[in-house]
């Protein structure tokens, strides 16, 4: 009970800090491969990042730079894109210039049942800088996480040497990947028993629902239930990867506030997956250093 207190207060900052009741872009198109994506699979899903040029609203001072271009800089520094997604919108005049995320992989990040990940995020409207996060990909689940607090955001103005700029944020980002993956050790390392899972599954539907108001259309069992057998275990790092792909994936039965069955959606939105990710990972990381 102490330990879910202490997490209901962490979990309380990381709403304040990361407006997660966000209800930016509903859905995007989205495609994720298990080899590198080529720029023809790419412009299928994301037109925005080949724009030919900055949305209409954008000033003179705004220098357009397509994410196309930093792409190439980036493979030529040996990062390949793997995931790749779009916002859609309503405004046809900004669906070329919309909000645009990849998930890219360095050669030396490739790994076996894991990989580090840079996640880029960038639009053509005004809308987002260029934007570098750290992130996992875990090939068991083909869930992507974001790692770390809002303080190891990488940001790149659209003005200067954007993609030069870009490129050193991205190796920034791949410098920063020791830290995470003793993170990731950490809680490999650390045993949960039953209450303490319950404890931190209430805290991330705490993050994902608005519980003041209502109750979660769904239970903590729901949220720690084993999809495959490699999930059973009881570690730290397996019950955060099996909260968050329950709660990032949806189509969970549930109950709502005046009691009606529903299906829970997808978190699809850019900015909300994102911020969840990365509030689940803080979470958890919390756990852990009280554990320890």
């Amino acid at each position: 009970q102490q330990t879910f207190f202490k997490l209901l207060y962490f979990q309380d900052i990381l709403m304040t800090r990361s407006h997660l009741i966000s209800r930016f872009g509903r859905n995007q198109h989205a495609l994720r491969s298990a080899t590198p994506l080529a720029d023809d699979q790419i412009r299928a899903i994301a037109p925005s990042i080949f724009a030919d040029d900055k949305h209409a609203s954008r000033s003179d001072r705004y220098t357009y730079i397509p994410t196309s271009d930093v792409l190439q800089g980036l493979r030529k520094e040996g990062f390949s894109p793997f995931m790749v997604c779009q916002t859609r919108t309503r405004d046809e005049a900004k669906r070329d210039h919309t909000k645009h995320m990849v998930r890219l992989r360095h050669v030396s990040q490739i790994e076996a049942t894991e990989a580090n990940e840079i996640v880029l995020l960038n639009s053509h409207d005004g809308s987002s800088s260029y934007q570098m996060i750290a992130g996992v990909f875990r090939f068991v689940c083909s869930n992507g996480m974001v790692c770390g607090d809002l303080q190891s955001d990488i940001r790149v103005r659209h003005s200067g040497n954007i993609v030069g700029n870009v490129i050193e944020g991205a190796f920034r980002v791949l410098g920063g990947f020791d830290l995470v993956d003793g993170q990731k050790e950490g809680m490999k390392a650390l045993t949960l028993n039953r209450g303490e899972q319950i404890a931190f599954a209430r805290a991330s539907l705490a993050l994902r629902y608005d519980t003041e108001i209502a109750p979660a259309p769904i239970t903590e069992d729901q949220l720690l239930h084993v999809r495959r057998n490699v999930d059973g275990v009881n570690d730290l790092w397996t019950t955060l990867n099996r909260v968050q792909e329950n709660v990032i994936r949806g189509g969970l039965s549930g109950r709502s506030a005046n009691h009606k069955r529903i299906t829970t959606r997808a978190v699809e939105g850019i900015d909300q997956g994102i911020k969840l990710n990365r509030a689940l990972w803080v979470l958890a990381e919390e756990m852990r250093k009280l554990k320890a």
